[in-house]
């Protein structure tokens, strides 16, 4: 007995020992019949979504919402499901991934060998994703079809290929799923429709003897008519046995040959040999096995980055006043029932600088009436400013965001040292400050792809983009970015002219990297363009789409550096006072930051502009639509408010740092990280000690093309167009590169140098600004003299 019980006590230990995954049947019969019912409630929710998708649109935001009510045969669930696998994702082709589910659940439930359930997931996946985009030709119409999946794919796709070009495609990839799915091939079907042709023809050849044998059958009734039942017994016998032989011949032949094409499928071998390396990529990767990949930091390879000691810490944390609190909600509670508005419930979120009451109303609660309350509320708590957010985008709550009476100074010491800052995975991380909930902020300039600052004088802008520099030289090597630095004011930004030989970019032969002068600031610039459509072809040459992949496949040394090939560090172009840039050259200057604006952003040239007039007249149109990430500081107005984020609460804000930031999505209110001046002399004293490069990072030569050279040009020198752009200019009297490339269709360089020419002439005046030249040639008649007397 005492063996018995301890053979059971070690077996139940084995027992515990053990850890495994696997179902035992009453459990896959549970996941089983969840699995078939969910996938049907799946395609229920989609036949109802399907009537009902656009009555039940409005009430997707309001799933916590108990008295809102959807059409949608499932209700709430089925009208968010179905819009999270129709709309948002692959249309009318989601009903496949309902019968795949329910198609899994009979597997289980059954307790049939799944052993082709993983293929069938694999294959339905594909023809999902194939009906999403084939039914996206469709979607412009019908939304439905092809889901927003469906339309997106098929819009890249027809952007790389076409029209014609995805149809082919599409097409290709239907003919591989037959071959590789159905297992159809040319000879398979073939085949098929040979035995289907023989079948016919020998049913047509049974029903034509047929025919023939009952037209003799009548003829010899005619003529023996006295001996007509014994011979009409044996014809029918006859007729009998004709019509059975063809029934048992016709089968015979068609399965024969399927079977062998079966048998050969079986027994074929098919053997596959790798593809033949590449002889670059064989040089290549030679090449990176006997030296390693490039490395652009080795020139640099003892440099130091700033450590944290350089940077000041300000106090300790957030120290939150409970009294302040509690003062704070009872006053907005009470000034809320001065207007019959009822609280459901009330939380407090203690930030730097502001504090974040979230409330619910009751329901039957208009927002619209609380939004009206801002300046009640205001003057209630004896506020700076209050902030209404109604509702909180993503919540189902009304935030009031309230000023604390002590601020918190947010270090840029503390921002650096953050997790969320140093184990960024970003090209050019910028640490902005915290968040109202304390949390480190870091967004990604190359995904921006630019940022337009702006707020009134003293409430943070210098601050703000020494707070950007300061993150960006905490992050990035020497090799990795250069900055182009302009400072109209010519105070702000010239202590980082001691870092000019590691990080700052400029004109050849031209004096202090930061630049003050606004003739500089146009022919800079214009050598950024030029810059820009370099690195363009470059990216063209090696076969890539932007500097980052561009930058892979060069550190893998498959870019040869004699075929004009290097190695591309990002340039951050920062502009301190841009409204004095607009003032007082205008158009020279918009020009071309619009067009690096549009164009820049693959080719790793990134623009940071800062204003502190945010009128129409300097953040024009063209602006706007190409910096969708704004940086607001406090302004005086709500129309500066509009012009900066196309809304008010810039306004609202309370100075010193306080600023909000969207990225064409959502407003987020942030307390901008505070770095003093003597912060920003140590870390560019610590750069500027240690060991530089030759020179400055020099950017492509550029000379005003309608400056003029004031030398003669040699008439065996002159443009094929000479004399069609002098009768364009004469003809028009306006002396000016910009009406060439109009009417003669020209690029600019070749237009001014035509311009360039016609003043070595004497057929235009010098150059006089932004003004165009002086016309020295009254009329056509003059212009053929002139040019005939050479």
């Amino acid at each position: 007995m005492a063996k018995k019980k301890t053979r059971t006590k070690t077996n139940t230990g084995k027992k515990s020992t053990k850890f495994s995954f696997k179902l035992n049947r009453q459990q896959k019969v549970v996941l089983g019949s969840f699995l078939m019912l969910f996938g049907l409630a799946l395609s229920v929710a989609f036949i109802s979504f399907l009537f009902n998708w656009e009555v039940d649109q409005s009430t997707l935001g309001e799933f916590s919402n108990r008295e809102v009510e959807t059409k949608n045969w499932l209700s709430k669930f089925g009208a968010s499901v179905s819009d999270f696998f129709m709309y948002k994702g692959f249309g009318v082709a989601a009903f496949i991934f309902s019968i795949l589910v329910s198609y899994s659940g009979f597997h289980l439930f059954l307790g049939v060998k799944s052993t082709k359930l993983r293929e069938s997931w694999f294959w339905g996946i594909l023809i999902m994703l194939w009906l999403a985009i084939f039914f996206g030709f469709f979607a412009v119409n019908n939304p439905l079809l092809g889901g927003r999946i469906g339309y997106e794919m098929n819009d890249f796709l027809q952007d790389y290929l076409g029209f014609f070009g995805t149809i082919l495609l599409m097409l290709f990839l239907f003919i591989a799923y037959l071959s590789l799915r159905l297992k159809l091939t040319p000879e398979l079907i073939g085949g098929f429709v040979k035995s289907k042709k023989e079948s016919l023809n020998k049913e047509f050849q049974s029903n034509k003897e047929e025919i023939s044998a009952t037209e003799e059958e009548t003829d010899w009734k005619e003529q023996v008519a006295p001996k007509q039942e014994k011979p009409a017994e044996k014809n029918s016998a006859e007729i009998k046995l004709e019509k059975t032989l063809p029934k048992e011949e016709t089968p015979t032949p068609s399965p024969k040959p399927a079977k062998k094409e079966e048998s050969g499928e079986v027994e074929m071998e098919v053997e596959t040999t790798e593809e033949e390396e590449v002889e670059e990529d064989k040089i290549s990767n030679k090449i990176v096995k006997d030296f390693g990949e490039f490395d652009p930091t080795l020139e640099l390879s003892n440099y130091k980055f700033p450590t944290l000691e350089l940077l000041q810490e300000y106090g300790g944390g957030i120290t939150v006043d409970q009294e302040e609190l509690e003062e704070h909600k009872n006053r907005i509670v009470d000034t809320l029932k001065n207007y019959k508005i009822e609280i459901a419930q009330i939380k407090a979120t203690v930030g730097p600088t502001v504090t974040l009451y979230e409330i619910v109303p009751e329901a039957g609660i208009r927002i619209s009436k609380i939004k009206n309350l801002e300046d009640d509320i205001a003057l209630s708590l004896s506020a700076l400013g209050i902030r209404i957010i109604a509702p909180i985008p993503g919540k189902g709550t009304i935030g009031i965001e309230v000023p604390n009476k002590n601020s918190t100074i947010v270090s840029m010491r503390s921002v650096i040292a953050s997790p969320k800052f140093q184990n960024a995975e970003m090209e050019l991380p910028m640490a902005l400050g915290k968040t109202i909930s304390n949390e480190t902020f870091v967004v990604d300039l190359a995904k921006m792809p630019h940022m337009l600052m702006a707020g009134a004088t003293g409430q943070g802008k210098s601050v703000g983009l020494n707070a950007i520099l300061t993150s960006l030289l905490y992050s990035k090597h020497p090799a990795e970015v250069k900055f182009v630095l302009v400072d109209p004011k010519k105070v702000e930004l010239t202590l980082f002219n001691k870092i000019e030989r590691h990080y700052l970019a400029k004109l050849p032969d031209s004096g202090d990297a930061i630049i003050t002068d606004n003739t500089k600031v146009i022919n800079t610039l214009n050598s950024l363009c030029i810059e820009m459509d370099d690195r363009y072809e470059l990216l063209k040459d090696a076969m890539v789409r932007n500097i980052k992949e561009y930058n892979v496949k060069f550190k893998a040394r498959k870019l040869n550096p004699e075929n004009g090939h290097k190695f591309l560090p990002y340039i951050v172009l920062v502009v301190d006072e841009f409204a004095d840039l607009i003032m007082t050259a205008g158009k020279e200057v918009e020009t071309p930051i619009a067009r690096l604006a549009q164009l820049a952003r693959a080719i790793g040239i990134h623009l940071i502009i800062a204003t502190q007039r945010p009128s129409v007249n300097v953040i024009t149109g063209i602006i706007k639509a190409n910096f969708p990430a704004r940086i607001a500081f406090r302004v005086t107005s709500k129309i500066d408010s509009r012009t900066i984020l196309d809304g008010q609460g810039a306004d609202q804000l309370i100075g010193r740092g306080d600023m909000l930031f969207t990225q064409g999505n959502e407003l987020k209110r942030l307390q901008c990280a505070f770095v003093d001046t003597p912060e920003v002399d140590k870390i560019t004293e610590f750069i500027g000690s240690q060991k530089a490069y030759p020179e400055a990072h020099q950017l492509p030569a550029y000379e005003a093309d309608d400056s003029g050279t004031g030398v003669d040009i040699d008439v065996s020198e002159r443009d094929k167009l000479f004399r069609e752009a002098a009768e364009v200019i004469v003809t028009a009297q306006q002396g000016s590169a910009s009406l060439l490339q109009r009417k003669l269709k020209l690029g600019y360089n070749r237009a001014g140098r035509i311009i360039d020419q016609l003043e070595a002439a004497g057929i235009v005046g010098p150059f006089e600004g932004s003004k165009a030249r002086q016309v020295l040639v009254t009329d056509l008649a003059a212009l053929d003299q002139l040019l005939n007397e050479e």
